[in-house]
């Protein structure tokens, strides 16, 4: 599988696409208006402690209050409070901790933080809150497990022995790009990661409270940190600056990435010449047309996202029940897809076309699991419940691609519909009505939008000269330009 990333920099943004095989497949934008925030690190004032909640805020010199749950809190040890532990053991008011942002600010909700403090290098994830040492889950080999977690033993004893002023506390996890990487390299990701957490540790007496005492690296460099993989053929930057940047960032990080690096000076945005801007902007699109004939419909809200799935125009070669299941697999793969380029998150419900054969919906299932095996944030897969519904969730760090780019709609306010001006017309002869029982006006003057004030004078002319007539009054219409269609005002005359 050939696969490229694609950085795209301006002065005002930095984009990231992910390709494979001429297919986008994600998307990130970093603004430096409004950079996110997940990894830095703050000195924080502990405002409001809700035992109820078992939570508290903490003002970290944000505009909202970040959150803290007691379930983030960790003891000397980095072990997590039992479970019916009171908050008001743990945290008090007024109490400054350090702690690590976990989840931006999404919608009206504050950043989500954690006391338990990591870093990330390419291979290695320290943890100076505790003592253990992690593998991830996804390196199966039991073999090569072992071989990690004895090399990360190995060079940690030596790392206490050159640094003894280091914390006693040296916790490491083991990423998923470690397989097959010598231990010396991982020794280096290692030691790099505990002069950095020193670094830190210094600016603590000199940072003021609130304060911030880190900011993760910028996001082009977490591209190579985090997105970098074997079968990975190139990155191409369009920025000579940025290009330089990365170059000097590789060589100290992953040496082995640098003739992997491209920079990119064409005419063509590079962007275009991959056809990436038109392709997001279909994935801010509700409707997703499958090959087939089929189509997807996925709806955002703040709740959760549903994903509807339908045959449309295709009607199959044999019987009905082969063109559901020919579209549901298409779909499967289809709709993996959208969520990472959507950068979908939190709980996902998929309604496939009901299958009635069993088997069907095994393949199906199996072939949604395999589609969301390269997606690098956790994905949990529910089965088919009863109404032929799956549930899956994906953890959710970062605003999804349509909360970055877009906004609610000022005229539906993001419901995504509006009342007809029928339905408006009539609101206007009720409102009417309940000011001449209040005030009883001489006359009455009706502000709205085009649309409606042409329904009034056509289509509910008669309407309103029986209200004319029942209140004794004439009504007079306006038409207000900057109005949306739900708009209105009664204007006593």
């Amino acid at each position: 599988m050939k696969e490229e990333i694609l950085i795209n920099v301006t002065p005002s943004e930095t984009r990231v696409a992910v390709v494979e095989n001429g297919v986008l497949q994600e998307v990130h934008v970093e603004r430096s208006s409004n950079r996110g925030i997940v990894g830095n690190i703050y000195r924080g004032k502990v405002i409001r402690v809700l035992p109820g909640m078992q939570a508290a805020f903490v003002d970290i010199g944000l505009e909202k209050a970040a959150f803290l749950h007691a379930h983030d809190i960790v003891d000397g040890a980095g072990e997590a409070p039992p479970e019916d532990i009171n908050i008001r053991s743990l945290v008090h008011d007024g109490q400054v901790l350090t702690v690590q942002v976990l989840k931006d600010s999404l919608g009206t909700k504050g950043a989500r933080i954690t006391t338990q403090i990591s870093l990330s290098s390419r291979y290695i994830v320290f943890s100076p809150c505790n003592d253990h040492i992690g593998i991830s889950l996804r390196i199966e080999d039991e073999a090569e497990r072992e071989r990690l977690k004895n090399a990360v033993d190995n060079a940690r004893n030596v790392l206490r022995e050159s640094m003894p002023e280091s914390s006693d506390n040296l916790g490491f996890i083991v990423r998923t790009a470690s397989e097959g990487v010598d231990a010396q390299t991982l020794h280096a990701d290692m030691e790099f990661t505990l002069k950095l957490w020193k670094s830190i540790e210094e600016r603590r007496l000199n940072v003021a409270v609130p304060g911030k005492m880190f900011s993760d690296l910028p996001l082009y460099m977490r591209t190579v940190r985090d997105l970098w993989r074997p079968n990975l053929e190139r990155i191409r930057i369009d920025s000579r600056e940025t290009f330089q940047l990365l170059t000097e960032f590789v060589e100290r990080i992953v040496p082995q990435m640098q003739d992997k690096l491209e920079y990119y000076p064409g005419e063509r945005p590079i962007f275009e010449l991959y056809n990436v801007e038109q392709e997001i902007q279909r994935a801010l699109d509700k409707r997703v047309d499958l090959k087939s004939g089929g189509y997807l419909i996925i709806d955002q809200t703040e709740a959760m996202t549903t994903i509807d799935v339908n045959t449309g125009a295709f009607v199959g070669h044999r019987n009905l029940r082969e063109t559901i299941f020919k579209t549901n697999l298409e779909a499967a793969t289809a709709l993996a897809r959208q969520i990472r380029l959507r950068n979908l998150g939190g709980i996902i419900i998929i309604d496939f076309i009901d299958m009635r054969d069993g088997e069907h919906q095994r393949q199906v299932l199996r072939t949604l699991e395999k589609a969301l095996e390269k997606d690098l944030s956790k994905v949990v897969v529910g089965g088919f419940s009863e109404l032929g519904l799956i549930q899956m969730t994906r953890k959710r760090t970062r605003e999804s691609l349509e909360h970055t780019l877009c906004e609610p709609c000022a005229v539906c306010q993001g419901s995504g519909s509006i009342k007809t001006a029928q339905t408006v017309c009539y609101e206007i002869f009720r409102e009417i009505l309940r000011e001449e029982r209040a005030y009883a006006s001489a006359n009455y003057l009706v502000l709205a939008s085009q649309s409606v004030i042409d329904r009034l004078l056509d289509e509910e002319s008669a309407h309103v000269a029986d209200l004319e007539e029942f209140i004794g009054k004439s009504i007079r219409f306006q038409v207000e330009l900057l109005y949306g269609q739900e708009q209105f005002d009664i204007v006593l005359m």
